[in-house]
């Protein structure tokens, strides 16, 4: 049996170092620290309280001014998050939708100033876009966030599944926000 050589060497070793340089390479490139989604088990950020009070009344507000009802949440809820956001304490509202009453969460993060608000949103919107987040949110997901103050507001649904027609509402009307 006969072996090619290139350069003096036998040609499957060429693609054998040139595969460990190649994973090398790759390996470098990879964050030191994995992105977590989650507070480590047993660490729940808390609820926000009166840090949230004034945003949740804007959102309730305007809601109810285009005749959507939003109220505190029975049920919990948590979607996949930055690591900013997963820290951060927050409060939970949920739109009223007759044909959709498992959806709606409205997430109103509290961050202490606008400046962390910022960066949490950046970092939310960053995380959105990586493919970590693609495999927690469908393809065609809408999202809304928005910061208010020393707070961020997070919304998201899925428009082709949604069979309650008051949800593009509640996304225009958070948007405007």
């Amino acid at each position: 049996m006969s072996r090619r050589v290139v350069a003096g060497r036998h040609f499957p070793s060429v693609l054998l170092v040139a595969g460990v340089l190649l994973a090398l390479a790759l390996g470098a490139c990879a964050p030191a620290t994995p992105r977590t989604t989650f507070p480590p088990l047993g660490q729940t950020p808390g609820p926000a309280g009166d840090d949230t009070a004034a945003t949740r009344k804007v959102i309730v507000d305007a809601l109810s001014g285009a005749g959507i009802q939003a109220v505190d949440a029975q049920r919990t809820y948590r979607p996949a998050e930055g690591a900013l956001l997963a820290a951060a304490p927050r409060s939970l509202l949920q739109v009223t939708l007759p044909a959709d009453p498992t959806h709606g969460y409205i997430l109103v993060y509290s961050l202490g100033s606008e400046a962390a608000a910022t960066a949490a949103a950046n970092d939310q919107a960053s995380y959105l876009a990586s493919s970590v987040a693609k495999a927690y949110y469908p393809p065609g997901t809408s999202f809304v966030l928005r910061v208010i103050g020393n707070n961020v507001v997070f919304f998201s649904w899925l428009p082709p599944d949604s069979p309650d027609p008051q949800t593009p509402e509640v996304q225009r009307v958070l948007e405007s926000l």
